[in-house]
């Protein structure tokens, strides 16, 4: 990571930092207020880095449950980062060992940094994926920690303050709806959601609702990249 590549990530990541340093204090205050200390919030959000994956750890942990229990919740509350890999395999090509870093830290917020940020002329771009993806891992390193010594030093009601990791994601999502050409894929993926909301209820949407998303960006794929393609001419000079 040189200075120049890092001038050129961090104003991209300004968004991501502030919301991590928020919900990452709200984890690391509700973690606390389960009995882990600061220790394991920076741990955790080392080796974890999954904001709704370790929420529902700090749930899990308080309850005992087994591991198996743990592993199938986890896999189903992440299983949208099988459809988040996919569509990064071309980004990512050619990354060398930095390729299996990059898929560890495609968390919603960095995949929708990367999905749509362009890395400057002068700068390259694997060099830029890379610094974006890690200076987002510590901001929310940087506030797990900060939140579970607050939480230590001065105790909170950690009451709705899980909902900090929604708040974010919208404010991304909205960011992107109006910088994108086409809305068609995000009107698809509510479509899609609300199917499978109305079909199997609110705790088996996840997996019907990523199905229906990929089947109908796999048959559209050929008219969204005709979209794009047009798009692109005509803002070539």
């Amino acid at each position: 990571m040189n200075r120049k590549t890092l001038a050129a990530a961090f104003p991209v990541t300004l968004p991501v930092l502030m919301g991590y340093l928020a919900i990452g204090m709200a984890f690391g205050l509700m973690l606390q207020s389960a009995g882990w200390g600061a220790g394991w919030a920076a741990l955790m959000s080392i080796t974890i880095y999954a904001g709704s994956g370790q929420y529902l750890g700090v749930a899990l942990l308080a309850a005992g449950a087994p591991l198996s229990k743990v592993a199938f919740l986890t896999l189903m509350v992440n299983f949208r980062h099988l459809v988040y890999g996919l569509s990064m395999l071309e980004k990512f090509r050619g990354m060398g060992l930095r390729k299996f870093y990059m898929i560890f830290s495609l968390t919603d917020e960095t995949y929708a940094l990367l999905s749509s940020a362009q890395a400057p002329a002068e700068v390259d771009e694997h060099d830029f994926f890379f610094t974006v993806a890690l200076l987002d891992q510590s901001y929310w390193v940087l506030g797990s920690v900060i939140g579970s010594l607050l939480g230590a030093a001065l105790g909170f009601d950690t009451t709705g303050v899980d909902f900090a990791m929604t708040a974010l994601f919208l404010v991304i999502a909205v960011g992107q709806w109006k910088a994108a050409g086409s809305h068609l894929p995000a009107l698809l993926g509510a479509a899609a959601t609300l199917v499978s909301l109305l079909l199997v209820g609110a705790e088996d949407m996840l997996l019907p609702a990523l199905a229906m998303i990929v089947a109908c960006l796999t048959l559209l794929r050929p008219r969204l990249d005709y979209n794009r393609k047009r798009e692109e001419n005509s803002i070539c000079p």
